[in-house]
């Protein structure tokens, strides 16, 4: 779809070019299929049954399956509108682009900005509708399969303040795991950095003197 790609983290940007209704409805399929996405699911899970979060589903090997369940449905809607519905009608770009430069403080906090803070389609700094509005749309589906007593508007308001917080701790990771892998000399699953739309590269040396204005006769 889009050339060469993170195969982890398949929102990682690593081209230019905006994406069409077509390739957002795609990159919102390998998000939902994506190793990480599963990993996800089954970190969030577990924290969700050692808090007994969503009690009706008890505890033991079932308890856990539904809540990774539920998890795994909740993502994938989550992607359907945040990736494909939504960017597609605000024309937002869904994909992340790496910083790579500049202090941990600076990159941390530009990580956690993404979540309320995209690209349009043509390159401009925005409002992401789409992650803030797909994330409360899923939650709201989500009231259609779980349990009972979590179909209340403060259940759901809590769920998507969770999504929120975990939304930004998923930046900072897409935002290190180039580096990190670059390191670790795994470069198949990565974008190439120079490819890198996101990337600033930093200058190096002095800067470049200004051009003398010649005299006016």
């Amino acid at each position: 779809m889009l050339g060469r790609r993170s195969i982890f983290f398949p929102e990682l940007a690593h081209e230019h070019h905006p994406l069409s209704s077509k390739q957002k409805l795609q990159l919102a399929v390998d998000e939902t299929i994506a190793p990480s996405r599963f990993l996800g699911s089954a970190f969030t899970a577990g924290i969700s049954q050692a808090r007994n979060s969503l009690p009706d589903y008890g505890q033991g090997w079932e308890g856990y399956g539904k809540r990774y369940g539920s998890s795994v449905a909740s993502n994938a809607s989550s992607h359907l509108f945040g990736t494909f519905l939504l960017p597609s009608v605000t024309h937002e770009d869904p994909r992340y682009f790496v910083k790579l430069f500049g202090s941990p403080k600076s990159r941390i906090l530009y990580a956690m900005t993404r979540v309320v803070v995209t690209r349009t389609d043509d390159g401009r700094s925005t409002f992401n509708w789409s992650n803030v509005m797909g994330g409360l749309m899923a939650e709201g589906l989500a009231t259609s399969y779980l349990p009972d007593n979590e179909r209340t508007a403060p259940k759901t308001f809590t769920r998507f303040g969770v999504r929120i917080g975990f939304s930004a701790l998923d930046n900072v990771v897409k935002e290190y795991w180039p580096t990190i892998f670059k390191r670790l000399r795994v470069n198949r699953i990565i974008p190439p950095e120079k490819s890198d739309p996101g990337t600033v590269t930093p200058q190096v040396g002095p800067p470049a003197p200004r051009p003398q204005k010649e005299p006016q006769h």
